[in-house]
C-alpha cells in the first residue's frame, strides 16, 4: 500500500524526473505550448507556474534561482542548414513571459485535452500551454457547449475555427516527436 507516499513518480528515478521537469518546462517557455501526456502535464504545470512567478519578480536573485532550477538552455533556429542561437530560455522567461503576466496573480498555464491518444501505449494526450493575457472563458466539454445558448455558438468566427484547427494540427505533429522521444528512452 502507498500510504502517505506523495508526488508523481512517473516510473522514473529522481534524477530522471528532475531532467524531465526541466526539459518540459524549457520547451513550454520556448514554444508557448507542448503536447504531452496528461500525467506529465500535471507534473510540470506547478513547476512552470513557479518559474513564471520568479520571472514576474525580475530581481537578480529570482533570475539566479530560476537558472539553478531550470538551467539556461539556448533557443536555436535553423538558418541555411545550420543552428543559430537566437536567445536563451531564461532570457525569454524574464524579458517576455514574466512581463506578459505581470497583472495576473496565478493560473499562467492551462491543460487542454486533445481528442486522440498516443499510438503504442494509448496514453491520453493533452496540450499544455501558456494562457494569453486576456482569456475568455470557453466551454470545458462538449456537453457544456450543447448547454450554451445558440447565440454564443453562432458568435464563433472563422479565425477561432482556424486557430483550433492549427492547434490540433500542431499537436499531431508534436505527438510524433513525443513518440520518438519515448522510444529513445526505452532503448536506453
Amino acid at each position: 500500500m502507498r500510504h502517505q507516499v506523495r508526488g508523481r513518480h512517473l516510473g522514473r528515478t529522481s534524477a530522471h524526473r528532475t531532467a524531465l521537469r526541466r526539459n518540459l518546462a524549457s520547451s513550454l517557455f520556448e514554444h508557448g505550448r507542448i503536447s504531452t501526456t496528461i500525467e506529465k502535464a500535471k507534473f510540470v504545470k506547478p513547476f512552470a507556474e513557479k518559474m513564471i512567478t520568479l520571472a514576474k519578480k525580475g530581481t537578480l536573485h529570482a533570475r539566479r534561482r530560476a537558472i539553478a532550477q531550470l538551467q539556461d538552455r539556448d533557443i536555436c533556429h535553423q538558418e541555411n542548414g545550420e543552428p543559430v542561437k537566437v536567445d536563451t530560455v531564461i532570457h525569454k522567461l524574464f524579458n517576455e513571459i514574466g512581463p506578459r503576466f505581470s497583472d495576473r496573480s496565478g493560473g499562467y498555464t492551462r491543460i487542454v485535452k486533445l481528442p486522440f491518444h498516443r499510438i503504442g501505449d494509448n496514453g491520453r494526450l493533452v496540450l499544455l500551454q501558456l494562457v494569453d493575457g486576456d482569456v475568455v472563458s470557453t466551454p470545458k466539454s462538449a456537453t457544456a457547449a450543447v448547454e450554451a445558448p445558440a447565440e454564443s455558438v453562432e458568435d464563433n468566427t472563422a479565425a477561432d475555427v482556424e486557430e483550433e484547427a492549427s492547434v490540433v494540427a500542431e499537436a499531431e505533429e508534436t505527438q510524433v516527436t513525443d513518440e520518438a522521444d519515448d522510444s529513445e528512452e526505452k532503448k536506453e
